[in-house]
């Protein structure tokens, strides 16, 4: 007699597909539980109307025969197809018998206007050259912004190949493609900070500060010098700051009164706020702009430089420290100690070059339209109109955003 690991035994795939209707899980699950069979998955989605219902039961000795007689007349009763083949033990055991799993799973996340069933196609076929295969395909919107979530598994050894592969499809394609580790931190975050300029609000406050005194050309001068490397951060905003010097501390209200809103700010903050999320505002530009803009919106904490105000005038001078790309980071640390929870969970949001320490830092970082070296190192990138696309990376459907807001309603 051969020595070994004994064989897994068999088990029972059975499918159920047909018309949704109440009660069919529960009659089907109920007359397993009368057989004493042991449920060893479980799996179910509904689109459509349309009904499909797996359970992979093993089945208790001599029981299979008569089990199966009893689901294909409830079958029949509830007016829905039954389907059962045998399966190998082997296949699901996921290599657990040796205590290792090397296979790895991974959320894959399209998001593009109009995306269509040929986007659809050459995900799947990128998964499969890499090896991987799509254990859950989702549609996570509705309308014209479409994102569609592929949960998908393979080889650890493949994972790069698989990030090769998905780089070329956002570019053969042109969707914004995400890959996460499908698992409990991706679940888990609880921080979202974001930048203001550009990103929550469509404009560059100092611009219209500006703009507003009659100073436009020269301190779009001193930003192009920036751009161009001549200048760092905190050298170039002081520069800029001394050409508003002598302007009245009402231009605040002004600019205030000029400033958009970033498509889909008020429901990516609501969706989050409603889902217990905090919500910092982390700003390279000013506190007078960036506090208004906290309080309108209900988030949790707003950090930007101060511009120096007395007698009513601004003195073109900052106050205190410089929200830098360094400062920026720190501040999402120290939120992260305040809120007590890991850098893992924290969710930033930026366009420019001083947000990259912030976007590195966090455990999901994302270039949202942003310039294209920020583009080029962040994690993840976004090139979207709304803001509220974020919420897809976060695995979040439009029907459980629609059932938020119709509670809120009600």
């Amino acid at each position: 007699m051969t020595g070994g690991a004994k064989p897994a035994p068999a088990a029972l795939l059975i499918t159920i597909t047909g018309a949704d209707g109440p009660g069919i899980t529960a009659e089907m699950t109920a007359l397993l539980a009368d057989a004493g069979v042991e449920l060893l998955d479980i799996e179910q989605a509904v689109v459509q109307g349309h009904l499909s219902l797996h359970m992979l039961v093993s089945p208790d000795g001599g029981s299979e025969r008569s089990l199966l007689k009893d689901l294909l007349w409830k079958a029949r009763e509830l007016r829905v197809e039954l389907d059962f083949r045998v399966v190998d033990g082997e296949a699901t055991d996921h290599s657990e018998a040796n205590g290792t799993d090397e296979r790895v799973h991974f959320a894959v996340t399209l998001v593009k206007t109009g995306l269509s069933a040929a986007d659809v196609s050459a995900a799947a076929r990128t998964v499969a050259s890499a090896g991987f295969n799509i254990d859950k395909i989702e549609k996570l919107s509705r309308g014209a912004l479409s994102s569609v979530e592929l949960v998908v598994s393979g080889d650890a050894a493949a994972c790069k190949d698989l990030q090769r592969g998905l780089l070329k499809l956002e570019r053969s394609i042109g969707a914004d493609v995400a890959l996460q580790r499908e698992g409990l931190l991706r679940r888990a975050k609880r921080l979202v900070v974001i930048d203001m300029d550009s990103t929550l609000i469509q404009q560059e406050v100092i611009d219209e500060l500006a703009r507003l005194v009659g100073v436009y050309d020269e301190v779009a001068a001193i930003t192009e010098r920036a751009m161009n490397g001549e200048l760092d951060f905190g050298e170039s905003l002081r520069l800029r700051c001394a050409q508003l010097a002598g302007a009245p501390d009402t231009v605040f209200a002004d600019v205030l009164e000029r400033i958009e809103l970033t498509p889909g700010v008020e429901r990516f903050v609501a969706v989050l706020k409603k889902l217990g999320y905090r919500i910092a505002l982390i700003s390279g530009g000013f506190i007078q702009v960036a506090e208004q803009l906290r309080q309108r919106l209900g988030l949790d904490y707003a950090f930007a430089n101060e511009l120096e105000v007395r007698d009513g005038k601004l003195t073109g001078e900052v106050v205190g420290p410089v929200v830098d790309r360094r400062r920026k980071a720190d501040l999402l640390e120290s939120l992260a100690q305040t809120e007590r929870i890991s850098t893992e969970q924290v969710v930033a949001i930026g366009d420019g070059a001083n947000d990259l320490d912030m976007l590195d830092r966090a455990g999901m970082g994302i270039a949202f339209n942003a310039k294209r070296v920020v583009q080029e190192q962040a994690e993840y990138a976004l090139n979207q109109h709304n803001l509220d696309a974020v919420l897809y990376l976060l695995g979040i459907r439009e029907a459980d955003v629609a059932g938020l807001e119709a509670a809120r309603r009600g």
